[in-house]
Formats: structure tokens, sequence, C-alpha cells
């Protein structure tokens, strides 16, 4: 029997204490959601429900075809800008990592001078809606997020110049293989690991950005992903709860105006929760693909 040593349990212990430390918000998101909401407001958070009560989730729901759209163009968002930009990025940083490439320094000097300085969000706004109108349109919830991820890039050219054995791209080379060739045939097959991390960064960018909806989705309500939509339902419970209004017909008192928050972080989360685990097997995987016997 293999003896333990003190470091592994105390590694261990360490590990443990930080898996419950990233859990416990998790869980007590998911109480309150299920909690009645005057017994949050009256007794607080809590790890279990007090009172029991999916009032919450039956006001989002009763949104019907809404909740079902947002989410399709979110699960449409992500992919498509998934793939784009997993293409951009591999593609960019595979050619700024070869060393006799033509004007390198002043490629890698304007991919990393944006990780510095951008343009603002006014005249960002301004050329995006201006000068390519893409306001209210799918473009515009696709194309701000593939055009910003400079770190994603250097990360993955650092990647290709230290983890990518220069004998192996020579004897591709020299068996007549294009460069292309070795792009695809050598080169993405030996970088999963880093391929597969920057695919799951850019999964979760995508599916939580509301920004780009909320800035230039200003008519084109029909385009909002999950996102956008339970931010508009935010506002318009924040409206309704402090806002008196001359004839008002909606009964306040049955809009759980703290828990549906909670049900819409927990709305938010979920694909993102259900997807991880099975996307961050293929990690270690990728490693061992990537490894080079000499």
């Amino acid at each position: 029997m293999k003896k333990i040593s003190k470091f592994d349990i105390i590694g261990n212990i360490v590990m443990i204490v930080i898996v419950c430390y990233c859990l416990l918000p998790l869980l007590l998101l998911l109480s309150s959601s299920l909690t009645d909401n005057d017994s949050l407001i009256r007794n607080g958070y809590s790890f279990w429900p007090s009172v029991f009560s999916l009032k919450a989730y039956e006001y989002l729901i009763s949104s019907g075809s809404d909740i079902l759209r947002a989410y399709g163009m979110s699960f449409l968002v992500t992919g498509v800008g998934t793939v784009i930009s997993i293409l951009i990025t591999t593609s960019l940083a595979y050619a700024i990592s070869k060393a006799n490439l033509p004007g390198k320094k002043i490629l890698t000097f304007y991919v990393f001078f944006t990780m510095l300085f951008n343009g603002g969000l006014v005249p960002t706004y301004l050329m995006y809606t201006g000068t390519f109108h893409i306001g209210n349109t799918f473009l515009a919830l696709l194309i701000p997020n593939l055009l910003v991820r400079a770190y994603y890039i250097m990360l993955m050219r650092s990647y290709f110049m230290t983890n990518l054995p220069g004998e192996v791209m020579e004897a591709a080379a020299i068996d007549g293989a294009s460069e292309f060739q070795i792009f695809r045939r050598v080169a993405v097959p030996m970088s999963k690991p880093i391929i597969a991390t920057v695919i799951m960064f850019t999964m979760i960018l995508y599916w939580n950005d509301w920004q780009n909806g909320l800035y230039y989705l200003t008519t084109k309500t029909s385009l909002y992903t999950v996102q956008n939509l339970l931010n508009r339902m935010i506002q318009e419970i924040q409206f309704l709860s402090s806002n008196t209004v001359v004839g008002q017909t909606t009964d306040l008192s049955a809009i759980p105006s703290t828990s549906v928050r909670m049900a819409i972080a927990v709305i938010g989360i979920l694909p993102i929760a259900i997807v991880y685990p099975f996307v961050q097997k293929n990690f270690a995987k990728g490693i061992t693909l990537g490894a080079v016997k000499g």
C-alpha cells in the first residue's frame, strides 16, 4: 500500500477548502432562488430554504416564448462566435509565431498594442453604428467580441513558440507539406490543450455578454440573448417595485422581487455549469496528445 505523505494530506485539505469556497456561493444562490420571497426578506439568506417556493421560476417561465427565444439566440451567438473567434485567434497566433514571417514585429506590436489601449466606449459605439452599421442586427452581438481578444492571441502564440518542436515542423516541410497543411495537421493537433482552454474562455465570454445587446440592440429586442432578457426583467421589476403608477393594476406583492433575482442568476449560469465538467476533462487529455516522444 502506497504511503500517503503529509504534503499530500495538506494539499488535499487545501483543495477541499478551495472547492467549498467556490461551491458555497452557488449553493446559497440556488437555495435563495427556491425560498419564498417574503421569507427571504424577513429572515435573510440561508443555505437551506426556510420556506420552499417556486414562485420566482414561475414568474420567469410566465414569459414563455421570450425565454426560449433568448436561450436559442444565446446558443447561436455563442456557437458562431466561438467558431469564428478560434479560427481567427489560432491562425493569427500561428502566423506571428513563425520566425521567418515578413513584418512579424510590426504585426505582433499591433496585436500587443490593443491589449494596452482601446478607442473607448463612445468612439467604439460611433464606429460600429455609424461606419459599420451593425446596430440592431445579429452582427452587433458577434463582431465586437471578435476584435478585442488580443490576450488569447498572445497566449496561443507563446504556446506555439515554446511547445511545438521545430524538428517536427521541419520534417513535415521536408515531406512536402505546405504551410497550411503543417498548421492544420501538425500544429493544431499538438496544441489541443491551449485551444481547448481558449475555446472555453471564449464560450464563457459570449454566453455572459450583455453589454453588446444593451448598447447596440435599441429597438430589435427579438435579438436579445438570455442575459439581455434577464437584465431587462430585473429593470422592470425594480421599476415596478420603486414606482407607483396611477391606475396601476399590477399586484406588486405577487412579484418575488428578491428571489427572482437569484433565479435569474441560476438560469444565466446553468448551461455553463452543465457543460464545463465535460469540457474540463479534455484539458488533461489534450496535454497527452501534444506530447512528443524522443
